[in-house]
């Protein structure tokens, strides 16, 4: 009964790895890509649905202590499969344009899906090193998927070595860790009272480790020409279910392996959230690039979810569990409509001067892209304000006001270049003529739906409230503080 148990537990991961083998079998016998796509939708749907009812369980651990289950890993699964929903409803239309529209872009989002669930869920440093390196082996080739374009191949192999470089600063954290304490388990590492050099310098490399995936400064140099070579829906991907499961996994480090260590780390961590937010904001600032914007523009929203970590408190954390809900929805939707505006050929739409006039070409992406940079601006109503609100709000609870006046300012500053945007939508003229096409109805319903959730939850943020303090604040979070 037991490992019946153990795979219930891991019953999301497995749904999505089936329907990932499934998409090779049809891609490798038929070729069908109607039918690849259709098989990832439901399959990350079903998923969604099976970690919705994971989140009423109590959480505890699996597979002799090493995949924890319900609470915080429960909803960080939940986020992870939004994002990978919708970034899979928004890649046929966009693949199918840019001419890379292949089975296996499905069957590899899956799979890095997979891995981010693992990930989210480690309870020990092997399965943690485990999580990251399916995830990101499959992100390595979806950056090169538009094989014909020499940006792409460039994200790819910048993404590759940057990538395995982190990876040794990782395992080699996690080699002094275990030669520290002896132990895997994030629990028993917790435990150990023998910190000595070593452990203090494993958890100081295993630090670099997670601070390279999330694109914290100044371990971010690889993500600008990443986002801004690889496909816009999979940079999307990128940008919020990668993001979601390491800032999970980063969590459950904190919470089970350091808990009675926040004095030693909670110090490095303000630093480098200060400079993630002020060095992601002012680079924005100058970007031409939409894609290079936004790439910035999701540095400095590291900083802001580093914020909420550094309190160090069971509202610290839950606040970067919502921050991640909000920026899933915002982020996928700006990504989208930039998307949608890159496959129209002839003009550069990654350039924000060529967006003049556009606002009312299709007045629909352009409202649509408003909300999202509305959001993400942390403008009222919507749901990035409440999700910046939180973080903020925790951290001067825990007595970091400075730091958290310097994420309003530094949130202040990024007002510019969002709406700088909206500017050259409705209040520039475009140089050309520019004949827009009709967004594919499951495209289009996608990001209306996201645009739905930026708003309503912004405006009745409880019942996201009600999950965390229901669920993860009292099963995952809180069972885990000293």
């Amino acid at each position: 009964m037991e490992i019946v148990h153990d795979l219930t537990t891991i019953l999301p991961a497995i749904i999505v790895a089936v329907g990932g083998l499934v998409n090779m079998m049809i891609d490798a016998f038929s070729d069908d890509s109607k039918s690849i796509y259709w098989v990832s939708v439901l399959a990350v749907l079903a998923a969604g649905i099976v970690s919705i009812i994971d989140l009423t369980m109590p959480s505890g651990e699996a597979f002799s202590g090493m995949y924890a289950y319900g609470g915080a890993a429960s909803f960080g699964t939940f986020v992870i499969l939004i994002a990978t929903f919708f970034c899979v409803l928004l890649s046929k239309d966009y693949l199918s344009d840019i001419h890379a529209n292949y089975g296996e872009a499905y069957a590899l989002m899956l799979f890095a899906t997979v891995g981010m669930i693992v990930l989210a869920s480690a309870a020990n440093l092997v399965m943690i090193f485990i999580g990251i390196e399916t995830m990101s082996i499959c992100l390595y080739v979806l950056a090169g998927l538009v094989r014909n374009q020499k940006s792409s191949i460039e994200a790819s192999l910048k993404y590759f070595l940057l990538g395995a470089f982190s990876t040794g600063f990782l395992l080699y954290g996690i080699a002094l860790l275990y030669g520290a304490t002896g132990t895997l388990h994030l629990t028993d590492i917790g435990a150990a009272t023998n910190k000595g050099l070593i452990y203090w310098a494993g958890v100081g490399l295993l630090l670099v480790g997670f601070f390279f995936k999330v694109s914290a400064v100044p371990f971010h140099m690889w993500t600008p020409d990443v986002y801004q070579g690889s496909p816009t829906t999979v940079t999307a991907f990128m940008a919020t279910a990668s993001k979601s499961a390491t800032f999970v996994a980063l969590i459950m480090v904190l919470t089970r392996a350091l808990p009675g260590s926040v004095a030693g780390w909670s110090q490095v961590i303000v630093v480098i959230a200060i400079l993630t937010m002020v060095v992601g904001n002012i680079i924005a600032i100058v970007q031409d690039n939409v894609k290079r914007m936004l790439a910035y523009s999701s540095i400095a929203h590291a900083g802001y979810l580093l914020v909420g970590l550094v309190a160090g408190s069971v509202d610290g954390y839950s606040s970067v569990l919502f921050y991640l809900f909000a920026y899933s929805l915002m982020n996928v939707g700006a990504f989208g409509v930039v998307a949608y505006y890159e496959k129209h050929h002839g003009l550069d739409f990654t350039s924000v001067e060529n967006y003049a006039g556009l606002g009312f070409k299709q007045p629909l992406m352009g409202v649509l892209l408003s909300i999202f940079l509305f959001s993400l601006a942390g403008i009222p109503p919507f749901i990035g304000f409440i999700a910046k609100y939180k973080v903020f709000a925790a951290a001067i609870n825990a007595g970091y006001i400075g730091l958290a006046i310097v994420g309003v300012l530094a949130s202040a500053a990024s007002v510019y270049y969002y709406l700088r945007v909206m500017v050259y939508l409705y209040m520039r003229e475009g140089k050309e003529e520019v004949t827009l096409t009709s967004p594919g109805t499951i495209f289009k319903v996608a990001l209306i739906i996201l645009a739905i959730g930026t708003l309503y939850f912004g405006i009745v943020p409880s019942q996201i409230y009600h999950v965390l303090a229901h669920y993860t604040y009292g099963h995952g979070i809180a069972a885990m503080m000293p």
